[in-house]
């Protein structure tokens, strides 16, 4: 994986891949859109690209699956780091970058350019928290505020105004601001758009463009697949914060409106992020909800399939604290009718049972009869699931692997196939 250099390694070819804006070698400009924030940034970063691309861009970008150029993946792994970044920003086949930066990258060698111009902010939630000195929400806050900070002055830094720490960001910068909000009433929408500014919510369940006291109306949620038609919250907002950033950067809405149409929740657009396969007698989704934030926020849209059962397979993370372990075993408890709890391939320094307990004394918070299972190999976890899955039911898998969680599910789902 590109990411997978020791720090000082990483810091000397940051540098000096490090670029303003201008590809090396043909003095052309390179617009570059950053997304960072705890959730939601892999799923902005591709929708985004693929906007871009839709409107007639070459365009290159990185996330926490890979590197992708024009499309094709060209080096897998967790690739959301400088490295990858500057990697990227040095292929001339490009005329257009996207790029994740997460907190992991930012603290240890920093970003691999010098401006931006725009940048995306998901959230800022509960994670990674206690790791690399940063110990407060509120540092983590600051971790992501640089990302904005990098903004040229002209540009604009897209910022979620439903989240209180996010939102704070903005008096710390002096580029251009820009809004996205689940709720058009929020009064930071409204004050921003009453002076002019420019922001983009869900009106009537359409999303909605406002500048100043225009507004420009891109499409109901019936239309955008990836929001489920309004269900997942979580993909409204990351749409919203894409498709911003993309009108931000001059794309016609018609472009906008067209790619929201075509992007498609699936293993080829969006790998581990609500991938849905229906087998004969159930139903399996694979998701990254990996964190407390994460494990809510897919609630509602779990709780609109008609199941007869629902089951998840979930992990603690070892290098998360306690209180975080136990604070995602109990949001899932709330969510799913019986747990699977197995372990991740790394157990990032912390002994197995520990995190094993933690997890059962999170479920048990919430229910202290629920149906728990432990099998620790996610593959064996996953086999034990199938097989035993009641009819009508549905199986919701979390993973650390998860591109290889995904192939073997596929591989499930094919195996069931050939019964038919």
């Amino acid at each position: 994986m590109v990411e997978n250099l020791s720090s000082n390694e990483q810091t000397a070819l940051t540098n000096e891949l490090q670029i303003n804006n201008t590809i090396t070698g043909t003095g052309a400009y390179l617009p570059i859109i950053a997304v960072t924030g705890t959730n939601g940034k892999t799923t902005t970063t591709r929708v985004t690209a693929y906007i871009v691309a839709q409107a007639g861009y070459k365009v290159g970008f990185t996330c926490s699956d890979g590197i992708y150029i024009e499309g094709e993946l060209v080096e897998k792994g967790d690739c959301s780091g400088p490295v990858s970044a500057a990697t990227v920003l040095k292929n001339e086949k490009i005329n257009f970058a996207v790029l994740e930066c997460a907190r992991g990258g930012i603290l240890r060698s920093g970003l691999a350019f010098d401006h931006c111009d725009v940048a995306i902010i998901t959230n800022v939630a509960e994670d990674h928290l206690d790791l690399k000195g940063i110990s407060t929400l509120q540092q983590l806050a600051d971790v992501k505020a640089k990302v904005a900070l990098a903004v040229k002055q002209e540009g604009y830094a897209v910022l979620n105004a439903d989240d209180d720490l996010v939102f704070s960001i903005h008096e710390k910068l002096s580029c251009n601001l820009a809004y996205f909000s689940l709720y058009p009433d929020n009064q930071r929408i409204v004050a921003h758009c009453a002076n002019g500014g420019i922001a983009i919510v869900p009106e009537n369940g359409i999303l909605t463009i406002i500048c100043g006291s225009e507004k420009i109306e891109l499409d109901k949620f019936s239309n955008i697949p990836i929001t489920f038609n309004g269900k997942a919250e979580y993909n409204i907002s990351n749409v919203m914060g894409a498709a911003l950033a993309a009108f931000l950067v001059g794309i016609n809405i018609a472009d906008i409106k067209t790619a929201l149409h075509n992007f498609k929740p699936s293993v080829a657009l969006t790998p581990g992020r609500m991938n849905f396969f229906q087998f004969r007698d159930f139903s399996v989704i694979v998701d990254f909800a990996h964190n407390p934030h994460g494990m809510k926020a897919i609630s509602k849209l779990v709780a609109s399939f008609d199941a007869t059962i629902k089951i998840a397979i979930i992990a603690g993370t070892g290098d998360r604290r306690d209180e975080d372990i136990i604070h995602l075993a109990e949001e899932a408890a709330t969510i799913f009718d019986e747990l699977i709890i197995r372990q991740d391939v790394s157990l990032r320094g912390r002994p197995g049972q520990e995190i094993i307990d933690l997890v059962v004394k999170g479920i048990r918070n919430i229910d202290t009869s629920k149906k728990i299972t432990i099998i620790e190999k996610e593959k064996e976890a996953v086999d034990y699931a199938v097989n035993t899955a009641p009819k009508g039911s549905l199986i919701f898998i979390t993973s650390d692997m998860i591109l290889n969680a995904v192939s073997y599910v596929q591989q499930l789902k094919e195996k069931d196939d050939s019964l038919i």
